[in-house]
């Protein structure tokens, strides 16, 4: 499954994201802290998207929001 999310809310404008029988095989950040957004990409991969909605829902960086956690919210359309 291929999941493209339109960001609201953070650097990021958008997280394409391949997501095989319940695990992360890969995301891409489009946009955002280059650094910061591949370090996530590659703790994520291989992950359960149970398990990296868990993690990442909820961390906040600038408002009420940030790259993690909406990778979180465009994970929890594959479940």
């Amino acid at each position: 499954m291929r999941i493209s999310y339109q960001t609201s809310g953070s650097c990021a404008s958008r997280i394409e994201i391949e997501v095989d029988n319940g695990v992360i095989v890969a995301t891409e950040f489009i946009d955002g802290c280059a650094g910061n957004t591949q370090a996530v990409s590659a703790l994520v991969r291989g992950m359960q998207v149970s398990d990296a909605i868990t993690r990442l829902k909820g961390i906040a960086c600038q408002g009420d929001t940030s790259c993690p956690d909406q990778l979180a919210r465009a994970l929890e359309q594959a479940l």
